[in-house]
Formats: C-alpha cells, structure tokens, sequence
C-alpha cells in the first residue's frame, strides 16, 4: 500500500463526525421546526471559543500555530524540507445567523483529519502542510465576506474594512483588535503574499451547498471555478407622513419607490436559462411603523454570474436601473464587494480526480455556484475544492446536512490530495 493510501485508510469517519458535532455545539440552537444550527459569527466570544477547541485537538499532533494581522489561523504540520513552500488547505470557522452545521467549518476539521491521518499512517510530506480557518467568510456580521483570505492575498488592503460596521454599530477593526489582543499568546505571522512568501498550492474541502451532486448521483465534486460575484446596497430616502393624512400623490414613500426599483431589477436580471442569480436577501425600513410612510428603505443585492461579459453589463446598469424606476424618492447606490468568476489552474482538480479515482468514489467536474475563500486564492498558487453531497443542496439554513460517510469520503479524497501536492 502507498503513502497516500495508508493516509486514506487511517482518516476516521467517527472523530470528524465527533469534532464537527462538537464544533456545531458552540452557537448552537435548535429551530422551530426542529434542526440543529448554529449561529457563530466571526471575531465573536463563540468563535474564539470554538478556535480555542481547534487548538486543543491540534496540539497533541505537533502542529504550530500562528495568527495573521487579519485573524486567519494557521496549524503547519512540518515537512521533511521546511524551506518549500507549504501547501495550504481550510476554510472557514463562522457561520451565517441561522446557519447549518458543516458549512465552512467542515472544510477545517476535514483538514485537520487529513493531517491527522498522514501522522497516523506514518507520512513525512516533503513540503510544510498548513490547515487554515479564514476570518469572515460569511460577511454575516461585517460585510462583505472573504476579507480574511482578500487580505492574505492582496486582493485589498488589510484596513480596506476598518471602518465597516455590525448591526450594533462595532467597527470591523475595533473587533479584530480586540480578537487579536484575547489571542496574543499564539505566535505571529506575516499577512499572507503580501508580507511573506506564497503558498505551494490551495485546496478546499466544503459541502456542495447545491443539489448536483446528491441529484445526479457523485459522491465527489471536482471543482473547476468560482462564478463571479457583485454585491451591492441601495438606499432609498422619501419623507415620513401619516398613513391616514398624506395624500398618495403627494407622498414620498420610500417603500413604493423601493418596490418599483426591486421591479425594474427582476427585468433587468431575467434569464431565460436560469444561469443567472439575482437575489435580494436584506431589507430595512425606517421608521418602521405601520401608520407611517416610510422615510427610508435600505435593501441588498447580490449578483452572480460565470460568465464576467455577463456579470459586468448587468452590474455596470443596475445603479441606472435604480434611479430611472424612482418615481418621487432618490436613491443612493453603493458597490460594495466585486470578484470576477475564476478558473482553477489543473494542478489540483486533478489531483483531486485521481484522488477520488483512487478511492473507487464517482466524481464530477463542476463550477461552484457560491463564492468561496478559494475564489481569492487563484492569483496566488495553484487552487482548488472538493466538494460533497449535502442532503437538498441546502445551506445557510439549520437544516444543512451531509452524511458522515460522504464527508469521511471527502477527507480521504482530501488525505491522498494533500499527500500527492506535499510530495510534488
């Protein structure tokens, strides 16, 4: 049997399953309807408490770890030549409000039973190995999303988000600093390509979070690339007036104008092919009473597209669209997070093609239809997923669910990807 092998065989389908439902404890709820979620948003008590349990089950395997300027957290595994560029592998910690129990932290604790099972079996990779949990994943609490992992590759600058605000009006660096000061006995590190070398390659673990895979029969998703992304926040502001007393047509009602803007962006956004995705998930409305006209109304957009033609003409118009479906109000239109759609380099899907070949598991080339801390690592090294079959392709919900063995198969998938790009 070769290294790999024996890697794959030692990974335990019982301990991941034991450390993520341990992991889904920590912001764990139950809902109305009886799922377990979670809710743990980044830069939180509850998220140093659950990386505090990342580290209690990383030591007593030798790893060292080390915090970046941004929070990301890395546990290296040494390699026979410490000098080589290490090959990196994680994903993320935080979880959205009502959230699932595998998305993200799956892709962690996946990496941590891979390098678990290497130890096991005996393997001395020859290139570093580093797990790693990116801050912020899920711009749940500070928006946008990804800034650990922006930040690690350059994408933006590491105070880009200082002045970004949670709901309770926290700003993002009065957060971090207080995270960083409650995690200053875990050594230092360099931000990312930024300030130290790049990594050997990237490959994310995570669950499907779409219906394909379980449909169609896979048990393994290469992923191929990222469609691009375009977030954006639009508030529109009219007059408060009495609800019994104002005439309609003297009015300016932020909620109507907001209602025929939403309108015009459906029309804008239609696809006959059902490729694109325009979604609005957040609305706020001021005062917020219902015998008052509304003064303001805020509401999100997000964007997506594979195709960057696409995802640019459609995103360049919808500031345009906004305003020409206003009536009596105006509207303030802010862009506040853009990736272009990425294709992954072949190095690692095909690794991990051979890997899930190697193990007899039915694999299938994909796109990821959501946006991922590997989105922002292509410019840097070689990236990319493996994904698994999660039970209706839900996520972002607490019913999110895949079955152990499909997530014990996705590590091993992971164990033999990981040995082949650390001995290459």
């Amino acid at each position: 049997m070769d290294e790999a092998s024996k890697a794959a065989a030692a990974v335990s389908e019982r301990r991941q399953w034991e450390r993520l439902m341990a992991m889904a404890a920590i912001g764990g709820f139950t809902d109305p309807d009886g799922h377990r979620g979670v809710n743990r948003a980044c830069l939180t008590p509850l998220d140093r408490e659950a990386r505090r349990l990342l580290l209690s089950w990383a030591a007593p395997l030798g790893l060292a770890p080390s915090v970046d300027a941004l929070g990301n957290l890395f546990l290296r595994l040494e390699g026979t030549d410490p000098a080589l560029a290490p090959v990196l592998t994680g994903s993320h910690m935080d979880t959205q409000p009502n959230g699932g129990r595998f998305d993200g932290i799956w892709g962690v604790i996946a990496g941590l039973e891979a390098v678990q099972a290497l130890r096991e079996a005996g393997v001395t990779p020859r290139r570093p190995i580093e797990i790693v949990a990116w801050t912020n994943e899920e711009g749940g609490r500070f928006a946008p999303g990804c800034m650990g992992s922006m930040a690690y590759a350059g994408f933006r600058p590491r105070d880009a988000w200082d002045a970004v605000t949670d709901r309770e009006g926290t700003r993002f660096a009065d957060a971090l600093r207080e995270h960083l000061a409650e995690e200053a006995d875990i050594p230092r590190r360099p931000l990312g390509v930024a300030e130290g070398p790049a990594p050997f390659a990237y490959v994310e673990a995570h669950i499907e979070q779409g219906p394909r895979l379980e449909a169609e029969g896979h048990d393994i998703g290469v992923v191929t690339g990222i469609q691009g992304s375009r977030w954006f926040v639009v508030e529109v502001a009219g007059k408060t007036d009495h609800a019994g007393t104002a005439p309609l047509s003297l009015r300016r009602d932020a909620v109507q104008d907001m209602l025929r803007a939403i309108t015009a962006l459906n029309a804008l956004m239609h696809d006959p092919e059902d490729v694109l995705r325009f979604t609005v998930g957040s609305v706020e409305v001021s005062p917020n009473t219902s015998n008052s006209v509304a003064a303001r109304a805020r509401f999100t957009i997000d964007f997506r597209h594979p195709d960057n033609a696409v995802l640019q003409a459609r995103g360049d118009a919808v500031r345009g669209v906004v305003q020409a479906a206003l009536r009596a109000c105006t509207a303030e239109v802010t862009e506040r997070f853009h990736a272009t759609p990425v294709a992954f380099q072949p190095l690692v899907p095909e690794a991990v093609e051979r890997a899930a070949a190697a193990e007899g598991l039915r694999a299938l080339r994909m796109p990821s239809g959501a946006f991922h801390d590997a989105q922002f690592l292509v410019p840097v090294c070689p990236t990319g997923m493996i994904f698994v079959p999660c039970r209706g392709g839900v996520s972002h919900h607490p019913s999110e669910y895949a079955e152990p063995a499909a997530l014990a198969a996705g590590a091993r998938v992971l164990a033999r990807t990981l040995a082949a790009l650390a001995n290459g």
